[in-house]
């Protein structure tokens, strides 16, 4: 039976805040346990990426604390910062950093390098991180995320019920979606956004006004963070899930969606393409759009809403990807390969 050690943000089981990473975490974990491995989580509190001096000194004791040989997996969000911590035991740890989203950055550049392997969670940051720092590709391999199955979503003959899943970030573009939204405002839709409103208050303030300046504040509802039975929910009653992303490295909620057969609108950001993916006759089940381009965005809306056999098209396209989907054991027993493959030596 193999051990593993799992370094996690300390918010991993935080409701108020879900997060793709989180939900990540936790699946992996839970899904490596029931696959035989003595999973022992060691959660570090701090405001990852960028902990202070105290959070530093408790990860590394946390560290200083494993067994010699110990195999860590570790969260980018932690690994990422703090090569200073991570150098002094990579003689005698196995440390592995699973990483989300690339920070870029010279201290990931050495936090990575003192790693005995790198996972990552889509195939497009690990080409992303191969491109940036000198790893050796062997030593790097990717477990994307799975999803759950669920019932198919019968959708409405005018497509007019919009979700948005994600958190209320710059990162995710909710002003770029409010202008798309106030482009095609003549016609009828409504839409729902689900997610976090906490991470930056004065980025919702600014989106708030934004939609009462264009006269959507009934229109467009900020529901916060929903989990479980209320974000089932919240897919159930979709038409169309939007999202108006600068960046992802994969997009979970996309194959959320795509699980139930509900038609995605993304943006040509990243890793949203890998997410979105082909239905077995090759076509895509969405459109994407270029990211930070609002007019763009409204006229992939305006087609949408208008045109019936385009919005018959992409159904079909997503319910039959749906049958593509990979659940998160096949997630679990990628990883457990890539720990066991990239460690080996």
């Amino acid at each position: 039976m193999t051990t593993l050690h799992v370094v996690l943000p300390g918010d991993i089981d935080d409701p108020a805040s879900p997060s793709g990473g989180n939900g990540y975490d936790r699946r992996v974990c839970q899904g490596l346990a029931a696959a035989g491995w003595t999973v022992r989580e060691h959660p570090v509190p701090g405001d990852w990426p960028r902990p202070g001096a105290g959070e530093r000194a408790a990860l590394a004791g946390v560290l200083a604390g494993l067994p010699d040989g110990a195999l860590v997996l570790l969260d980018g969000l932690v690994a990422s910062t703090v090569p200073g911590v991570l150098a002094p035991q990579a003689r005698r740890l196995r440390l592995v950093p699973l990483v989300h989203l690339p920070l870029e950055t010279d201290a990931e550049a050495a936090a990575l390098a003192a790693a005995t392997a790198v996972v990552t969670t889509s195939e497009w940051t690990r080409r992303r991180l191969l491109d940036r720092y000198a790893l050796p590709a062997d030593r790097v391999r990717a477990a994307p995320p799975g999803v759950d199955p669920a019932p198919p979503t019968p959708g409405s003959a005018a497509g007019a019920a919009l979700l948005c899943v994600a958190a209320v970030t710059p990162h995710k573009g909710h002003d770029v979606l409010a202008a798309a939204l106030a482009t095609v405002a003549d016609l009828p839709w409504t839409c729902d956004c689900v997610g976090a409103l906490t991470r930056d208050p004065d980025f919702v303030d600014r989106l708030r006004r934004q939609l009462t300046d264009a006269g959507l504040t009934g229109r467009v509802r900020l529901l916060g963070a929903r989990t479980g039975v209320a974000l089932r929910e919240a897919y159930a009653r979709a038409d169309l899930l939007v999202l108006a992303s600068r960046g992802e490295t994969y997009g979970m909620v996309v194959t959320e969606a795509l699980a139930r057969g509900v038609p995605v609108l993304g943006t040509d950001a990243g890793g949203l393409p890998e997410a979105l993916g082909h239905a077995p006759d090759g076509s895509r089940p969405g459109l994407l759009v270029p990211p930070d381009d609002p007019d763009a965005l409204a006229g992939a809306l305006r087609g949408w809403l208008t045109d019936p056999a385009q919005r018959a098209r992409l159904r079909r396209s997503a319910r039959d990807r749906r049958d593509t989907l990979t659940d998160w054991a096949v997630t679990s027993t990628r990883l457990a390969a890539a720990l066991k493959e990239t460690t080996a030596a």
